[in-house]
């Protein structure tokens, strides 16, 4: 029998059974992913990420998930960011028993991760209930560090370019994206349709990362917008985080860089040690990185070498570039024993929690400092309200003046640009049945659509939130 509907055939039953994917997060926004795939009465979560930025979204997180977390027989991981992974420790204390898959530097990150965004939770909640600016009472987590380690012993490693069997008839591979160390194409396949999902796609000519393999074919796509309708400015970074940093200190000030502990601190940590290197910048300016999970993902680079692209001495010399602050003494010292100037590396990358905000307090309201945030910001986090201008920002309760010079980097993004993300789907060796547009703001998302319809001739479409389609 010859169909034209992408459908799988059930002898025992004699009905035909179609998978179906459900869109429960990261359409409209670049956080909070989390796709449903069901095939023959099984449920595969592909992606598990907390909402962040506008607080319509961070909602979400404290809402009841669309689908019983107890009903989910596995888990499917692209890579260990926080928006692509942070809901797990709250989908296991919620009832989740089945097990998560992973590659292993993923596995190794989400160890870091995951407890410490925990911890996050915690801390935020005590300060409310301290400070008092919570309408709660008392203020709670999300979850705690404990849940975290508690969700750790669900996590099962696979490897790359291997076909993995599933319970129901379902396969899944993992492809290197490129994007972090860890990071993941996830192809899943019934045995008659395939689904690809992109995770988030990183950039052929990283300085860091290796750059993402060719998928040859899946017949649908979902595929990230992050960068949708923006391609990254031409110049070598080195030359513009020099010159911030050079200008900066010769007013006496201090370069604060918020920075995303997995993959973007790594990428600044390189360009600082290539610029001290080539006496760009002076090789006795003290620089610090503040944040202990940072650290700990900075000392992966030595564990995963086959993912990167820097040579043994090389690795060692960018992971020792920095001096580590581990403890909350050490970084409050920064603060206020420092001797300026300085550079200051801290999480988070959007300034939406941990060391970084605290140093915000003390740095943002002098003219001669300089916060350097070095990729996309996400609409309502702090790093956004701060590149768009805003003269006062609000942190832990309190209103604070911004006379700093705010600077953001445009083209040091560990996602590809519209362009980038051309280049990869046109290597495809066949179109997909359909591409669904997903993490990007609306108009990434819209113009990323209309590119790949006017460039490509496939059809795509971006989802809207709980969308369900049938494969």
């Amino acid at each position: 029998m010859v169909v034209d509907w992408p459908v799988t055939y059930n002898r025992v039953e004699r009905s035909w059974s179609l998978m179906k994917l459900k869109f429960l997060g990261a359409t409209g926004t670049v956080t909070g992913s989390k796709y449903l795939l069901e095939h023959e009465g099984r449920k595969i979560l592909v992606d598990c990420g907390l909402f962040q930025g506008l607080k319509e979204l961070r909602l979400r997180n404290w809402e009841k998930l669309p689908v019983d977390p107890a009903s989910i027989d596995a888990v499917l991981l692209t890579h260990a960011h926080i928006d692509h992974s942070g809901y797990i420790p709250l989908l296991v204390k919620r009832g989740f028993r089945g097990e998560i898959y992973c590659s292993a530097a993923t596995y190794d990150l989400c160890s870091i991760l995951l407890p410490d965004s925990g911890y996050l939770q915690e801390a935020d909640a005590d300060r409310a209930n301290r400070y008092a600016y919570s309408k709660h009472k008392p203020a709670l987590p999300l979850y705690t560090r404990k849940d975290a380690e508690k969700s750790l012993g669900h996590f099962r490693v696979k490897g790359f370019d291997k076909s993995h069997v599933l319970d129901g008839g379902l396969t899944f591979t993992f492809g290197r994206s490129g994007h972090i160390l860890g990071s993941s194409f996830i192809r899943v396949d019934d045995g008659h349709t395939s689904i690809l999902f992109s995770g988030d796609l990183g950039r052929a000519n990283d300085p860091v990362m290796k750059a993402p393999v060719d998928m040859q074919q899946a017949d649908y796509l979902v595929l990230e917008s992050t960068y949708g309708d923006r391609l990254h400015k031409d110049g070598d970074p080195l030359q513009k985080i020099g010159k911030i940093i050079r200008t900066t200190a010769a007013r006496g000030g201090s370069v604060i860089i918020p920075a995303f502990a997995v993959g973007r601190t790594q990428s600044i940590l390189y360009y600082i040690y290539a610029l001290k290197k080539n006496n760009a910048i002076p090789a006795t300016l003290p620089v610090f990185l503040d944040s202990p999970m940072a650290i700990n993902a900075t000392q992966l680079l030595g564990r995963h070498r086959n993912e990167h692209r820097l040579p043994g001495k090389m690795c060692a010399d960018v992971c020792h570039i920095a001096k580590y602050v581990q403890t909350a003494e050490e970084s409050k010292s920064l603060d206020y024993n420092a001797s300026m100037p300085v550079v200051i590396i801290s999480a988070s990358g959007m300034a939406t929690g941990g060391r970084i905000l605290h140093h915000l307090k003390h740095f943002v309201g002098d003219a001669r400092n300089t916060v350097l945030f070095t990729g996309f910001q996400a609409a309502g986090t702090r790093g956004s309200r701060l590149v768009h201008g805003e003269d006062e920002i609000r942190i832990h309760g309190q209103m604070w003046p911004v006379r700093a010079q705010v600077e953001l980097l445009h083209n040091t993004s560990a996602h590809a640009d519209y362009g980038e993300i051309l280049d990869w789907l046109g290597r495809f060796q066949e179109a997909p049945r359909k591409t669904f547009i997903t993490h990007g703001e609306p108009e990434a998302a819209s113009s990323l659509r209309m590119k790949i319809e006017d460039h490509l001739g496939w059809r795509a479409e971006v989802p809207a939130y709980l969308q369900q389609v049938e494969l």
